[in-house]
């Protein structure tokens, strides 16, 4: 664009861009799958169907989600900016017509003001919502998460691992708008809470959740980040992303021809690394401008490619002084009260006259000059077009939108000589991930001595020597490694004892992370580790409750022993830390004993097991059988004095006593406290009864003395009916044993 004169730019105004505002209906909420019925009939089936909607707004943005009874749907809204006076959730309410309206407790002044004056709106009998706040503790962000992570949606396969239930819901659910995420999780407690469509059934039957669906306001247009960009920077960006994987792929295959060719990875990479690659990199340099492109922000050619592309970006680069040149020659036939003028182009409008608004335009009437057809008003410029204008139109056309469409082909042709050749940068891809991940592994084992496990099918078990748990020897200073074998017809079911915090626990996650470690085929922290066919892992371990990944699994929890004791096999690893924890010991101790008595009746077709525990009575009370099945461990310890010193080394043998005075005392507890626990601990192993604390019990004493003191003063020994040996029988003497 070029002008003869400047004129300084003011605020845009003229007609067509001012804000307009509209309302629109309420449309009725349909119930899929009725038919019409007139009557009684049709108004019951309307009241069936209630919508409960959650919101929460905060830092000007809205998260909305909503329960349709009518379908046992939730719909929700992504993140969306609202001003202060809350227009979108009045269009949102006003569309949806919610039954009730749930938030939170704690909000700010806007919408404690927007939801007091929905309640108090008389007028909207019958549709005016009931308000329920709910504490703001109910829509934490994590709790939420849980929430929808652990919901039962029937539209889930039940045979979903929870990693893949984590990757459907995320598919679904944007998990990254937060205000919507912490809102479904509020609407979720709410209706378990007041159990929507399930009032009248059994508390095991939950609140029905058929899908989860994202809605839009009826007239609006939802707009995401990535539509901002220009719709030519994607295509863009995955060319420059494509060129440069192109030319990495090249200088790779060159770096694995000079590797022994001997290992299938390299010869693979060598030769599959076709010629292909090279016509795709000079391809994608050979056309795309990378420069230019990113300085208009829009996919642009090189020169040479297209000469009728050329010649347009020529006549486009000298219009500015032939504009001007125009620009003259029109000043020269305008009132000589119009001081300047200029000669602008806009893409699809065309070519037009702008001069400066003068003070006597006022009025629309004002703006009219014979021989120019006004167009409007901008920033205080009239735009006119004229004859000259409209020859400029025909003999230059819309140079603008030409050349984009031009490069536009250019980039859907170049598209496709590349998604011709996708297999080829499929196989890269697939081949130089597979040389990454074998390059970090290998980088792993050498900065933490880590070993490739060997399988051997005769061993059916696992051999490790000096194992260690990968992430606990990196936080601790000293880690002291453990062995471990367990295959062939002996010695199946480890029993391991110790006292809290010696490392039984650290002990098991390393045997079930290095066994998983080595089914997978990854390098292991170990000396040396040998697997035999193993098909399962099962485990119920502190803070490493599953290992999954391809694997069987299942918890073993009180609740769930019939499924891991039905399921598990003479392949199967079994891991079981603090079996019947939380429950009866009694009940704990029966149980652990029942499951390892039956695993151990099946004799070679026994699983290998690693059975953690605190209740020594198993062996004290020899609930097991004897025999080469079972072999006891336990975890070194050593007493200096009060002081009780952890190996952290696996031995043979059981464990004497629970040290839980010791490991009390080491977690800080007091040590009064520690003191009295011995006591009673002493007092329950030798049968006697528990005394109360002779502070405690002089105290009681002191108490009961006082009682009875006051019931004596309040005697009246003139009273003819006051009977003092009923008063020494029922008073006195009962009080005395707790006196004396």
């Amino acid at each position: 664009m070029a002008s003869t004169g400047v004129i300084p730019g003011r605020t845009p105004q003229g007609p067509g861009l001012g804000a307009s505002s509209a309302s629109f209906p309420s449309p009725a909420v349909p119930v899929p799958g009725l038919q019409e019925v007139e009557g009684e009939e049709e108004d019951e089936e309307e009241e069936l169907a209630e919508i409960h909607l959650c919101v929460l707004w905060n830092a000007g943005h809205l998260g909305i989600a909503y329960y349709d009874t009518s379908d046992s749907t939730i719909h929700f809204m992504p993140d969306a900016p609202d001003h202060e006076s809350l227009k979108l959730l009045q269009r949102v309410l006003d569309e949806v017509s919610p039954r009730s309206v749930v938030t939170s407790a704690k909000q700010d002044e806007a919408m404690t003001q927007f939801l007091g004056k929905l309640a108090s709106q008389e007028h909207r009998e019958p549709r005016r919502p009931e308000i329920v706040y709910l504490p703001s503790v109910d829509f934490g962000l994590e709790i939420s998460k849980q929430r929808l992570l652990c919901g039962n949606y029937s539209f889930m396969p039940d045979s979903m691992t929870a990693t893949e239930k984590i990757l459907f819901l995320s598919s679904i659910i944007p998990f990254d708008c937060l205000l919507l995420v912490r809102a479904l999780g509020g609407l979720l407690k709410f209706l378990s809470r007041r159990r929507i469509g399930v009032e009248l059934e059994d508390h095991n039957v939950n609140v029905p959740i058929l899908a989860f669906k994202k809605f839009v306001l009826t007239h609006l247009v939802s707009i995401d980040q990535d539509t901002y960009r220009n719709p030519q920077q994607m295509p863009l960006q995955v060319g420059r992303e494509a060129a440069q994987t192109v030319y990495s792929a090249l200088g790779l295959r060159d770096a694995c021809r000079s590797l022994p060719q001997s290992i299938q990875l390299f010869r693979d990479i060598a030769q599959e690394f076709s010629d292909d690659l090279h016509h795709i990199a000079s391809l994608i340099g050979k056309v795309v401008d990378f420069e230019g492109s990113l300085a208009e922000n829009r996919f642009t050619v090189l020169p040479n490619i297209d000469p009728e592309i050329d010649e347009k970006k020529r006549r486009l680069v000298g219009l500015p002084s032939f504009l001007t040149e125009v620009a003259r020659k029109e000043l020269e036939n305008l009132d000589s009260r119009i001081p300047s003028c200029s000669v602008i182009y806009i893409p699809l409008i065309g070519f037009l006259l702008s001069i400066p608004r003068l003070p006597f335009m006022v009025e629309a009437s004002d703006f009219e000059i014979e021989g120019l057809d006004f167009m409007f008003l901008s920033e205080e410029k009239l735009h006119y077009r004229s004859a000259r204008t409209k020859e400029l139109d025909t003999l230059l056309g819309d140079l603008h939108c030409e050349i984009r469409d031009q490069e536009t082909l250019l980039m859907y042709q170049l598209q496709c000589q590349v998604l011709a050749r996708a297999a080829v940068l499929s196989r890269v891809l697939d081949l130089a991930s597979r040389l990454d991940v074998l390059l970090a592994l290998a980088s792993a084992a050498r900065d933490y001595g880590y070993s490739r496990p060997r399988y051997s099918p005769l061993l059916h078990g696992v051999r490790i020597q000096n194992g260690r748990h990968p992430l606990m020897e990196l936080c601790a200073r000293t880690f002291v490694p453990n062995s471990v074998e367990c295959g062939g017809d002996k010695e199946r079911v480890k029993v391991i004892t110790g006292p809290n915090s010696s490392g039984k626990s650290i002990f098991l996650k390393q045997v079930g992370l290095i066994t998983f470690m080595a089914l997978v085929g990854s390098f292991v922290p170990a000396e040396e580790a040998e697997i035999g066919p193993v098909d399962a892992i099962f485990t119920r371990i502190h803070s490493c409750e599953s290992i999954s990944l391809g694997l069987s699994t299942f918890m073993i929890d009180l609740n769930q022993v019939a499924k891991a004791v039905n399921n598990a096999t003479e392949r199967s690893l079994v891991l079981i830390d603090e079996f019947g924890k939380g429950t009866n010991t009694v009940d704990g101790l029966a149980l652990l004993a029942a499951v390892l008595q039956h695993w151990l009746a099946l004799g070679p077709r026994c699983p290998h097991i690693f059975v953690a525990t605190n209740f020594l009575s198993l062996m004290q009370l020899q609930l097991l059988p004897q025999g080469p099945l079972v072999q006891y461990l336990t975890m070194e310890t050593c007493e200096d004095g009060n002081d009780l010193v952890f190996f952290y080394q696996v031995c043979k043998g059981v464990a004497s006593a629970s040290h839980a005075s010791h490991t009390a005392a080491q977690a800080g507890l007091p040590d009064r406290l520690v003191a009295r626990g011995k006591e009673v601990s002493d007092l329950i192993r030798r049968g006697r009864p528990i005394t109360p604390v002779k502070e405690l019990q002089k105290e009681t004493q002191m108490k009961n003395c006082q009682t009875l003191v006051d019931k004596f003063l309040k005697l009246d020994l003139e009273d003819p009916s006051l009977d003092l040996d009923v008063f020494m029988s029922q008073e006195v003497l009962p009080a005395a044993a707790s006196i004396l």
